[in-house]
């Protein structure tokens, strides 16, 4: 196996393994609504972490296209959830 097939390997394996464990926390939140046990920070931080390896893996090029990808759909997925719990914490209860 060469370096490059084993890169390829490693990030789509990281991809994969990120985009899964975010999707089932982001269809529950869109189905249920509930987002009481969810702290507002951790999907914040996450979303800006998210962007932040956007732009890096869009400088990256080529080479960047895994992170930019599995931290594009990562971030929507943390927005989601972010705008979820903004509107059942502050605009719901007014």
């Amino acid at each position: 196996m060469t370096a490059t097939t084993f890169y390829e390997v490693i990030g789509w394996i990281a991809s994969i393994s990120l985009i899964l464990g975010y999707l089932p926390q982001a269809i529950q939140t869109m189905k249920t609504r509930r987002t009481d046990d969810i702290a507002l920070a951790t999907f914040l931080m996450t979303a800006i972490g998210g962007i932040c390896f956007m732009i890096q893996g869009y400088m990256l090029g080529h080479e960047g296209i895994f992170l930019f990808v599995t931290n594009l759909i990562t971030t929507v997925c943390s927005l989601i959830i972010f705008g979820i719990k903004m509107y059942n914490d502050y605009f719901k209860k007014a």
